[in-house]
């Protein structure tokens, strides 16, 4: 087993990482000329010197540190010369400081590096959408090392997997912690989203409302199958994907402290996990976890710092994310029940239909696989869903309606039906 860990830049979580089969940690600059897969508020907020420190720490440890330039768009600025003369000082700083290897989702950005930086190795992005056989033997061909799977629409199609492991020569990679849903529609959107808020020469500066991630999390608390019909592997289902030559798993997130990234990487060494399955794949609301040092997301005060942006959208409109923030756990006491509770060892036997079944051609409806399961494995705290989902409908209907941002009363599609005083003429 080799796993590759998302860094939150904690000298703490290097010095665990040693006792476990970690190969590579990866992470980058909260903004840069390229962007990547996470908007600047989900990252530590690390300079240059900072960024290069840590890198030097995780190879003097053992470990390679993948520098992550995985913008699925770049809004063409990387065929301008101002886009790569950014990109020409980006990577030879990243060169520099002794990168070992960097993750692309562009076929341009892969065969510009190899040329460019032929020592880097190049891994090809979970945004790449490799699904099958052809499309990683194609990326092979342009000279990739390695290729992250698209985890949303192969991690299930077990099938796919043992055809494509076949297929190719270079390494490949299993992304095995994320929570999107299984074929999600707002996939490629939300990934050219997120793109942008990372880049240095954005208008926006990092100012981001992620409809994509509010509406999936809306989805899943009013159908628990959601929480299911998700992308994760399971520690304990691992040997299935060793069995078909697969023996590199990539853990995320990149704003967890310390102590939560180490029971995901323990429980995924040891092929198990006893407890709630959430935390190994969601990103806030641990419980019993403390924000144990400077780098780690500080809960709502952070946030609020990259949304609250008067001349971009009306900050009242932005009520009900505090409301989100503080129900979903990000301000929650630790010794609080976490509000969705996934019992981890309910789920055993749930890989089983995907060793002879694909979901590709198949109605969940009709299948009810998942809704079996999710209606054994997961509980949700009914008060703090009827709360979270009466926020969610107020954010979208301003989302949707356009009043985030519009600084004017909503108008009501009602007439007004209420007592007027009458003018007395003079």
């Amino acid at each position: 087993m080799r796993l590759s860990i998302a860094t939150n830049f904690d000298r703490e979580l290097v010095e665990q990482c040693r006792d476990y089969p970690v190969t590579e940690l990866f992470g980058k600059l909260q903004t840069d000329a390229v962007g990547g897969g996470r908007a600047p508020y989900q990252l530590a907020r690390v300079s240059r010197r900072q960024l290069a420190d840590h890198v030097k720490h995780v190879r003097n440890s053992g470990m390679a540190f993948n520098y992550l330039l995985n913008s699925s768009c770049m809004g063409n600025r990387e065929i301008t010369r101002k886009g790569q003369k950014e990109i020409n000082v980006l990577l030879d700083w990243i060169s520099d400081i002794g990168v070992t290897a960097v993750t692309v989702a562009s076929p341009f950005m892969l065969q510009m590096i190899k040329t460019r930086q032929p020592q880097l190795k190049v891994r090809i992005s979970v945004f790449g959408g490799v699904d099958r056989v052809r499309k990683a033997q194609m990326w092979e061909e342009l000279g990739a090392d390695c290729i992250v799977l698209d985890s949303i629409l192969v991690n299930r199609e077990l099938a796919t997997l043992a055809e494509i492991r076949k297929s190719v020569k270079c390494d490949l990679e299993l992304m095995a912690n994320n929570n999107c849903l299984t074929g999600c529609a707002m996939s490629p959107m939300h990934m050219n989203a997120l793109a942008h808020t990372g880049q240095s020469w954005h208008e926006n500066k990092g100012f981001f409302i992620d409809w994509c991630f509010l509406k999936c999390t809306e989805m899943k608390l009013r159908d628990p199958v959601h929480y299911i019909r998700s992308e994760w592997i399971r520690p304990e289902d691992l040997h299935v994907y060793e069995g078909m030559g697969y023996d590199l798993f990539k853990l995320a997130e990149r704003d967890i402290p310390t102590e939560m990234m180490m029971i995901r990487i323990k429980a995924y060494a040891a092929r198990r996990y006893d407890g709630n399955l959430l935390d190994l794949i969601q990103a806030y609301g641990f419980k019993g976890i403390k924000e144990s040092h400077s780098y780690y997301r500080h809960g709502l005060s952070w946030l609020l710092r990259f949304i609250i942006r008067p001349g971009l959208a009306n900050p009242l409109r932005m009520l009900p994310l505090k409301r989100l923030a503080e129900l979903r756990g990000m301000t929650r006491p630790v010794e609080d029940q976490a509000p969705v509770y996934i019992d981890n060892r309910a789920l055993d036997g749930f890989i089983e239909r995907f060793r002879t079944n694909s979901c590709m051609d198949i109605d969940c409806e009709n299948c009810r696989w998942c809704h079996e399961f999710a209606a054994k494995a997961v509980k949700i705290d009914e008060t703090n869903r009827d709360a979270a989902l009466e926020a969610y409908e107020e954010l979208f209907a301003s989302l949707h309606g356009g009043s985030m941002w519009s600084y004017l009363p909503e108008r009501s599609s009602e007439p007004d039906r209420s007592p007027r005083k009458q003018c007395k003429s003079t």
